[in-house]
């Protein structure tokens, strides 16, 4: 009885690693939501997009993908999984590491590129653990960026 047993908790775990690995978002679904989010707001303006990346039933919540939009000075001015963060500047927010995450993000949005990706740690929306995290930024307009980050998986 007890090899059925251990059989049936290692399924159990192995489905349950599935569901969790389903429910995280790619790098190409993070920049196709990006995409998402330069598109709606070139047909329907900023403030409408900032406004429905923040409501909490956003149509651009996908998996654990949200976008944040911030300016250049680093205050939110939209955010798909934190409402309370829209309103705030964040220039100065530190990682677990001691890295700048917002200012850089703000950096990479005002190169010559305008675009990249940015390796942080950020408490996922799901877990609340604080995990290692890449997103994909690209400046919005004059004076924003858009970004969309991917958590990565911890062995």
């Amino acid at each position: 009885m007890r090899p059925l047993h251990t059989v049936a908790i290692a399924l159990t775990l192995f489905c349950c690693s599935l569901a969790h690995a389903e429910q995280r978002g790619t790098r190409d679904e993070a920049v196709a939501m990006v995409q998402a989010v330069q598109q709606m707001a070139r047909k329907e303006g900023l403030e409408a997009t900032f406004a429905s990346i923040t409501r909490q039933d956003a149509p651009f919540k996908k998996k654990d993908l949200y976008p944040f939009v911030y300016d250049f000075d680093g205050l939110s001015v939209a955010h798909g999984s934190n409402p309370k963060m829209v309103g705030k500047s964040w220039m100065t927010t530190k990682d677990q590491d001691g890295n700048y995450l917002i200012k850089r993000m703000s950096e990479v949005a005002t190169s010559s590129d305008g675009r990249g990706w940015v390796s942080y740690k950020w408490p996922h929306p799901i877990t609340h653990k604080i995990q290692d995290k890449a997103a994909y930024i690209e400046r919005l307009g004059d004076r924003y960026f858009v970004g969309v980050g991917v958590y990565m998986e911890r062995d």
